[in-house]
């Protein structure tokens, strides 16, 4: 069975590194496949360290500001209810699946994966499961509302109070575990597995 280098369409034997190998493309160079040591682990621990951070990410207050006397919290779901009630539907809706639900469902797919890889327990639908991770993790993107909180600190930092809260912490602990995660999860030895337990 061959398959072609990315790169420069070299057709190549299919190779199969251990974990902590390296494949690369005889001709370009380009870097084919790393299997990542421990990744099934660690992709168990990180997506139950997010799901578990998830929660008061999405439910404390994140920033609180003070403003000619006034003072109003937000959290993550106020942003989305504020857009709505903005009647500014199509960006709601954009925030609401990005940075709310399709984080919560990648995560849980990514658990729910490697829970049934670790302790080799087989499912008709872990392929499809797999498929769905790899389509959604391109469109679960908690880093466009980072970006829109720095951008209102930075605005707001000059006429009012800004304090922030516990959701805040929580929310960019989320972030760094969801980095972590994209690192460690290794499509290349999962399919490997799936395709092994298929086999039993």
């Amino acid at each position: 069975m061959f398959d072609a280098c990315p790169e420069c369409d070299l057709l190549l034997n299919l190779a199969t590194p251990k974990p902590g190998d390296k494949a690369h493309c005889p001709r370009c160079g380009y870097l084919l496949q790393r299997p990542h040591k421990h990744s099934i682990e660690r992709t168990l621990a990180l997506s139950m360290a997010g799901l578990i951070l998830m929660m008061p990410a999405n439910l404390l207050p994140m920033i609180a500001i003070k403003l000619l006397g006034n003072y109003q919290e937000g959290n993550l779901w106020s942003g989305v209810f504020m857009l709505f009630k903005e009647e500014m539907w199509a960006v709601a809706v954009l925030v609401m699946l990005s940075s709310v639900l399709l984080p919560l469902v990648n995560m849980t797919l990514a658990l729910v994966i490697s829970l049934h890889l670790f302790i080799n327990k087989s499912n008709k639908y872990l392929s499809f499961m797999m498929r769905w991770y790899q389509h959604l993790n391109e469109w679960a993107m908690i880093e466009v509302y980072a970006l829109g909180i720095i951008v209102a600190w930075v605005k707001l930092s000059d006429d009012a109070v800004v304090n922030f809260g516990l959701g805040l912490y929580a929310f960019i602990g989320l972030l760094i575990i969801n980095a972590m995660l994209a690192n460690e999860f290794d499509s290349y030895t999962f399919w490997r597995r799936i395709a092994s337990l298929e086999k039993k």
